[in-house]
């Protein structure tokens, strides 16, 4: 029995959704732990982002498979998962899948979030979860630069660790920037992104916001497709992953 999850996290004290060799403290290693001890034989549970060290989760969607004998109800399973999983990762609905119902392969498309606190603004609430400003950034250049990174191009710029192997070429259908009183919040949706991706573009947003490059700059950064060229890897902690789309 295949089951779909839902799943919301708070990425602070992991090494990210992927297991790792050495250390328990991954989003998938603590839902795999939970889930083998109830099946009583060792699962693999699979997500349909690998989320780096630091980064957070509204709604990770992720699906693992459970030998017949053993298959719970999904509300079952989901109360279960609850009861034994840290405080800090949640399970948000359970529901049985199609057997060949992938998390990953499946996926069509992406929706992260990125909060930065404004520059002069204290948020004490928010400042594990927002990157604070250095600087007044203007809005308008930001969401200049943003239009040329709309549609589809190879982000190799944009990525810190690139294969050659696999097409670093993406689509971005939406960069949204909206304005709170304490905060600038940057939406991002595409049907994919690559390793640090959305960090990277928010990073050369932000330059480009605070004077650091000019918005008709982007083309060119595109082109060359070398990640110095691109602005810094903004911090960890102010990236969601929000929204997973299928069909």
């Amino acid at each position: 029995m295949n089951y779909r999850l839902k799943i919301q996290y708070d990425g602070t004290r992991y090494k990210g959704w992927q297991r790792q060799k050495g250390t328990e403290m991954t989003i998938q290693g603590k839902l795999e732990r939970v889930l083998s001890v109830y099946a009583g034989r060792e699962l693999e549970i699979q997500g349909a982002g690998r989320t780096d060290a630091g980064v957070h989760a509204l709604e990770q969607v992720a699906n693992v498979h459970f030998p017949g004998e053993c298959a719970p109800e999904p509300g079952i399973l989901k109360d279960y998962l609850n009861e034994y999983l840290p405080e800090d990762i949640r399970v948000i609905s359970a529901d049985r899948a199609g057997d060949r119902f992938h998390s990953r392969l499946n996926a069509r498309g992406k929706r992260y979030g990125y909060h930065i606190i404004k520059y002069g603004r204290d948020c004490v609430f928010q400042r594990k979860y927002a990157w604070k400003a250095e600087n007044v950034l203007d809005i308008n250049k930001m969401k200049k630069a943003a239009g040329h990174l709309l549609g589809t191009h190879d982000f190799q710029s944009f990525c810190s660790r690139a294969s050659k192997k696999k097409s670093t070429v993406r689509t971005i259908h939406t960069i949204d920037i909206q304005e709170t009183e304490d905060e600038e919040n940057l939406i991002y949706e595409g049907n994919g992104f690559l390793h640090n991706m959305v960090r990277i573009l928010t990073g050369t947003l932000v330059d480009a916001g605070s004077g650091k490059l000019l918005p008709e700059e982007i083309p060119e950064i595109l082109e060359k497709r070398e990640r110095r060229f691109a602005g810094e890897t903004a911090p960890a902690k102010g990236l969601f992953l929000e929204k997973v789309y299928y069909g």
